[in-house]
C-alpha cells in the first residue's frame, strides 16, 4: 500500500508529466523533486518507481529518471486499441446512462463550446476528460475503463496538443456533440459508432500532423 507522502509526490510528478510541464527525455532528479514537493528523497524515489511501472518514466541505473517518450508507431497503436474500447464502453453507457449523468454531460458540452469560442484550450482539454469520465461511469465496464485510463495517461501530452492542430477544435466539439446526442437517444449502435469515429479522427490527425505534436 502506497503511503500518503509517496502518493502526494506521485500525483505532483504525474500531473506535470501529463500536462506537458515535464518534457520527453527530461531528467528528473530526486533532490530537485524533493525540494519541490517537500517530500524526502526516499519518498520521491518510491513515487518514481511507481511511475516507472506505469511506463511514464524510465529509471536508468546511476543516471536517474527520465520522462518516457513514445514513438509515433506506439502512439497510433494505443489509439487503435482505444478506439475499440471507447466504442465498447459507449455502447454499454447508452443502455445504462441516467438523466443525471446526461445532465452533467450537457453542462460539460456547453462549457466545451465556450472554451472553443474563447480559445481556452487547456480548459477544453480538461473538460474533454470529464466528458469521457461520465461515459465511463455510466458504462458499468470498469475493466475496460481501467485500460482506457492507462492508455490516456501514456499519450496524454500528445492528445492534449492535438486540439491545437489547425481546424481540429471545431471537429472535436462536433464529434463530442454527436456522442452526447447518441447517448441522449440511448442508441447503443450510434453511441458506439460516434465514439469510434471520434478516436479514429484523433488517430488520423496525429498520424498526419505528428511533427506538430
Amino acid at each position: 500500500m502506497v503511503n500518503t507522502r509517496t502518493e502526494s509526490a506521485y500525483e505532483y510528478i504525474k500531473e506535470n508529466i501529463l500536462n506537458g510541464t515535464y518534457k520527453p527525455h527530461q531528467r528528473l532528479t530526486e533532490n530537485e523533486l524533493s525540494e519541490m514537493t517537500g517530500a524526502s528523497r526516499n519518498t520521491v524515489k518510491n513515487a518514481l518507481i511507481q511511475l516507472q511501472k506505469e511506463n511514464l518514466v524510465d529509471i536508468q541505473k546511476n543516471k536517474g529518471a527520465y520522462i518516457r517518450d513514445f514513438s509515433l508507431s506506439e502512439i497510433l497503436n494505443y489509439l487503435e486499441i482505444r478506439e475499440h474500447l471507447e466504442g465498447l464502453v459507449a455502447r454499454s453507457a447508452a443502455l445504462h446512462i441516467t438523466d443525471e449523468q446526461l445532465g452533467r454531460m450537457e453542462a460539460i458540452l456547453a462549457f466545451m463550446k465556450d472554451c472553443i469560442e474563447k480559445d481556452k484550450f487547456d480548459e477544453y482539454s480538461k473538460s474533454n476528460v470529464e466528458f469521457h469520465k461520465v461515459i465511463h461511469e455510466a458504462s458499468r465496464k470498469p475493466q475496460a475503463v481501467e485500460i482506457i485510463s492507462t492508455i490516456r495517461n501514456q499519450i496524454a501530452r500528445y492528445h492534449f496538443r492535438s486540439i491545437l492542430i489547425p481546424g481540429r477544435k471545431k471537429f472535436s466539439f462536433e464529434e463530442h456533440k454527436a456522442i452526447f446526442e447518441a447517448l441522449q437517444a440511448r442508441d447503443p449502435d450510434e453511441a458506439e459508432s460516434t465514439s469510434r469515429i471520434h478516436v479514429a479522427h484523433v488517430y488520423e490527425n496525429v498520424q498526419k500532423h505528428s511533427s506538430f505534436l
